[in-house]
């Protein structure tokens, strides 16, 4: 009996490519639905043939069988609707198809646009990530090396502390070592705001830096702004007890999230999956000085995740007194609750262990990428040649080996080897 093959839509294709992501983007037709939004047919087939590395036009051209004026024009459109971002190197226009988070999901809603229906996408994005679920676990929880990380809150360091903070481990250094900085409405509390849940934190205030911030401030989805406009947020953002959440890297830092606990995504996922570590926390954990703590219950009602909890003085005298406890396997180290704390009986404390950051983006990609087993599709992205098909097969299936798995494990030949073969493979497939 012969066999009818079922083809691939567009829309299929381009699931296929984001999932070639690290984090990944679980199929769904909520996820079908959202991307019918904000990509065509045709842009989606044209989309998923792009390589997961930054790219220039030729490239582009020579994947889609088109001339490089063609390809132009389309990548022109793409980047225009922050689908794709670019940024000029050298005089030339450098590409880049970023994630659904942190990334064109995001982008969408930085900024009022007429184009595309913002409160029925926020009503898919709500189900996609607040209902369904899966994408947040795949997003969060898979693996120890994950997107974001949390910025300790500067003024709540005491002169001593402030010495022990690295200058990657500060908001105030990104904002200023940024080469370009730019800010959008949040997208968090846009997309509540369509559903009628967001609350009366500020909304123009998630920042952008560097690569991101070049194309988005260029295409209008966000507002570019100096140094001094942006600290400025900064101290709103502290004002109103908001975590900053940032992107997990040493350098190049491509973002921070002004995050309140009722809308962000990455305060929902740390107070869901707390235990699991889904946001790599600050170096940073707040004790309690239980001698003066009043048992007022403001630490507890501004953390963000539910790291503070009221519990009994064990006071024979008061039985009836309760003081401040920290869930030390929950809590970001961001040090909101110090702030609130009117008795001062909240200092942040050094934790035992300092936390891992990954250098830059390259290396968190390919970290995550090992302990998501998607470190083929990192070196063999190029979906056209059969050669790199088999290749990634080959090497997926190595990877699954134990005694693989075990040498992997070291952070040192992560850092050290697996960097420099991805740096080296895009290299010398640009060659």
């Amino acid at each position: 009996m012969a066999h009818r093959t079922l083809k691939r839509s567009s829309y299929e294709n381009l699931v296929d490519r984001l999932n070639r992501f690290p984090q990944g983007a679980p199929p769904s037709e909520t996820l079908y639905k959202i991307l019918k939004i904000l990509i065509n047919e045709r842009e989606a087939g044209l989309v998923a043939l792009l390589p997961i590395k930054p790219f220039k036009a030729p490239e582009a051209a020579r994947r889609w069988k088109m001339s490089e004026v063609e390809a132009r024009k389309v990548l022109e459109e793409l980047a225009g609707r922050a689908i794709l971002l670019d940024v000029e190197r050298n005089g030339e226009s450098v590409y880049t198809l970023p994630p659904p988070m942190a990334g064109f999901f995001e982008f969408s809603m930085m900024r009022l646009r007429g184009d595309v229906d913002q409160k029925v996408l926020a009503e898919l994005y709500y189900q996609y990530l607040n209902v369904e679920e899966e994408f947040i676990r795949s997003l969060f929880v898979q693996g120890d090396t994950q997107v974001g990380r949390v910025y300790v809150n500067e003024p709540a360091l005491s002169e001593e502390n402030a010495l022990l903070v690295l200058d990657y481990e500060r908001a105030s250094e990104v904002i200023n070592t940024a080469s370009h900085i730019g800010v959008g409405i949040c997208y968090c509390r846009h997309k509540m705001q369509h559903i009628g849940r967001n609350c009366s934190a500020p909304m123009e205030i998630c920042m952008t830096f560097n690569g991101s911030a070049e194309s988005l401030t260029k295409n209008n989805y966000a507002r570019a702004i100096e140094a001094s406009e942006c600290l400025d947020l900064l101290d709103e953002a502290y004002d109103n007890n908001l975590v900053q959440f940032g992107e997990n890297v040493q350098r190049g830092v491509n973002f921070i999230c002004n995050c309140c606990g009722c809308c962000c995504e990455a305060m929902i996922a740390a107070r869901k999956y707390g235990i699991l570590q889904p946001v790599h926390t600050t170096n940073f954990l707040p004790a309690v000085n239980e001698e003066t703590c009043t048992g007022c219950g403001k630490c507890v009602s501004a953390c963000p995740v539910e790291a503070m909890a009221l519990v009994t003085a064990n006071d024979p005298k008061r039985p009836n007194r309760k003081v401040a406890r920290v869930l030390e396997d929950i809590c970001l180290g961001c040090g909101v609750c110090t702030r609130v704390c009117d008795q001062t009986s909240l200092t942040l404390v050094p934790r035992e262990k300092r936390v891992f950051t990954p250098v830059d983006g390259v290396h968190r990609a390919v970290l995550m990428a090992i302990e998501r087993g998607k470190l083929q599709d990192l070196i063999f992205d190029n979906r056209l040649l059969a050669s790199h098909r088999a290749m990634a097969a080959i090497v997926g299936a190595i990877l699954k080996m134990p005694a693989v798995k075990r040498a992997l494990a070291s952070e040192q030949m992560r850092s050290r080897y697996l960097v420099k073969l991805i740096d080296w493979y895009s290299k010398r497939s640009a060659g």
